[in-house]
């Protein structure tokens, strides 16, 4: 069936398109036309005062729907995350676990494996292998540095769902990083003290990117400018960042942009309520512990967009951007961050308040 979403602006990740149609066939983008040109066959979906983007792609997020994926690592816990984030408009996402006991990751790791989500992109496992002295809210007794041998066993296990580990590169000897990167996962510097000449090292033996700058890190300091400093200094590393203006004040945001472009990406650490091994709270706008201690964000990755575009000055088609095109250039599937005639339809839909008003993943169009 031919679909035509007309009536709204088309950010396709390289253009802004206005007074054209998105025209959708068999699940894939088929192109667009002018309005007036819509095939009489197509079935039109109005969509006047919104926007069509790219699928919103979400690299680090705990849970959804009042479920904390790391409390119950089942495969009806993960349907019901995967439900309840999709229809915030994230059409894909990397379901994270804080460190934990080995057994919890091993169970996270097998679910995901067994029961494949169309929105579940893959596990990221932030931790154990960090440092204590950048702990944050991670449980200190988990902490510990890898073995190479046990990496590998995590690997063995997972079979391609781990797609992203967190680490602290002046923790790790590089054996464990080369492993990692060997079998395709995204090594991203985090919960980390490093120098600036620590970071370095570990962004020139391969590692990728930055977990939430500036938060759980060295500081940016003007004797040594640590993480935040090696990865602006990078020409490669990406960072990600948490845009709810708690975790990492707007200014420190517009000043990362300005400094690493199309290098910089949004995530939510968003987490849920739960009494588990992790206890969060939800306060008026965050998450903390019951000592006070940030423990993620209350934010979905739709408002994350909003809140750069209104806070930041970021144009909403570079903001939509730092919410797909870049992570999936970093994930390795550029493709699903533009929209381009032939790919498969994996469409944010949202309209002047940044409320979800339809979402595509893979060609199916999720009920809201």
């Amino acid at each position: 069936m031919l679909i035509a979403l007309s009536n709204a602006v088309i950010y396709t990740g390289k253009e802004v398109l206005q007074q054209k149609a998105l025209l959708l066939e068999d699940g894939k983008i088929k192109g667009w036309v002018d309005a007036q040109s819509i095939p009489e066959s197509a079935q039109i979906l109005d969509f006047a005062g919104c926007s069509i983007a790219p699928g919103l792609l979400d690299l680090q997020i705990y849970g959804g729907g009042d479920r904390l994926f790391s409390d119950d690592p089942s495969s009806v816990a993960l349907q019901q995350i995967e439900s309840a984030l999709t229809k915030t408009g994230t059409t894909g996402f990397l379901l994270t676990l804080a460190t934990n006991s080995l057994e919890v990751f091993q169970a996270a790791i097998d679910t995901v494996r067994d029961h494949p989500l169309p929105g579940v992109l893959g596990l990221h496992l932030e931790g154990p292998y960090l440092n204590p002295v950048k702990k944050g809210a991670h449980i200190e007794k988990y902490i510990k540095r890898p073995t190479v041998a046990e990496v590998q066993s995590l690997l063995d296990r997972a079979k391609g769902v781990i797609k992203m580990m967190t680490l602290a590169p002046e923790m790790c000897d590089p054996a464990v990083i080369r492993l990692l990167l060997d079998n395709g996962v995204i090594v991203s510097a985090g919960h980390s003290n490093a120098t600036f000449a620590e970071a370095t090292a570990g962004f020139n033996m391969g590692i990728q990117t930055t977990t939430h700058l500036f938060n759980a890190m060295s500081p940016f300091h003007h004797r040594d400018t640590g993480l935040p400093g090696a990865a602006y200094r990078s020409p490669n590393a990406y960072a990600s960042i948490i845009p709810d203006g708690i975790h990492v004040d707007y200014q420190a945001l517009a000043v990362s942009k300005q400094v690493m472009g199309d290098r910089l990406f949004l995530i939510t650490d968003a987490v849920a309520p739960s009494t588990g091994a992790y206890t969060h709270v939800r306060q008026r706008d965050r998450y903390t512990l019951p000592d006070g201690t940030l423990s993620g964000s209350a934010i979905t990755l739709l408002e994350g967009v909003r809140n750069v575009v209104k806070h930041v000055g970021i144009a909403l088609d570079e903001a939509l951007r730092m919410a797909s095109t870049y992570p999936a250039r970093l994930l390795g599937t550029p493709e699903r961050g533009v929209l381009a005639p032939g790919q498969p339809a994996n469409l944010t839909i949202f309209d002047g308040e940044y409320l979800p008003k339809g979402v595509y993943i893979d060609g199916k169009n999720i009920s809201l």
